[in-house]
């Protein structure tokens, strides 16, 4: 299949929902014959910016570097699907305009279903203290005023996310409808 170069950016909340529309976008495109990558925030915390910690400026550096590579990707004609929470609106829109072939995807759900969704844990440890600067606890999480696609993971399935990501990518000429 003929497509550009795109950085397609995922960010919410942690439970949001991002992985799993990740994954579900990664099997659609492949399906269709697009050539892709992945960079999931936790996966590149493990590999690429190991030892950074959760305090603003290691948040930015690890959203700077995770968009250095999505945007190299991007510029040889790859698809570049990152999942990342990101909570700063400052450093996503550095990141859009270094990259400049981008969709931004705000995977959106309240909090509360976040926390009910919780499978690590992670929320009822902040809330108890344990885990310093989680983002929607004692951490801000900035949504994103004029993303390209709003998926809410509390009211439509997972297709319906999909789908909606797909055809704005159709739309803004990225892949082909076909």
């Amino acid at each position: 299949m003929e497509h550009r170069g795109v950085t397609v950016w995922l960010t919410g909340l942690s439970g949001a929902g991002k992985t799993t529309i990740t994954k579900a976008l990664e099997e659609k495109l492949n399906a269709k014959g697009c050539k892709l990558e992945v960079l999931d925030g936790d996966i590149v915390r493990q590999n690429l910016t190991k030892g950074l910690g959760f305090s603003k400026e290691d948040r930015d550096t690890n959203i700077r570097r995770i968009g250095f590579v999505a945007h190299l990707l991007t510029r040889n004609g790859v698809i570049v699907l990152v999942s990342a929470i990101s909570p700063y609106s400052e450093i996503r829109e550095e990141v859009k305009q270094r990259i400049g072939d981008f969709v931004e995807v705000y995977v959106n759900a309240p909090l509360n279903v976040c926390e009910d969704r919780d499978v690590k844990g992670l929320y009822k440890r902040a809330r108890a203290g344990e885990i310093k600067s989680f983002t929607g606890i004692d951490d801000p999480y900035e949504p994103p005023l004029n993303p390209e696609v709003e998926c809410r993971t509390d009211k439509e399935e997972l297709s319906e996310s999909v789908d909606k990501v797909i055809k704005k990518l159709e739309e803004l000429n990225y892949i082909s409808s076909t």
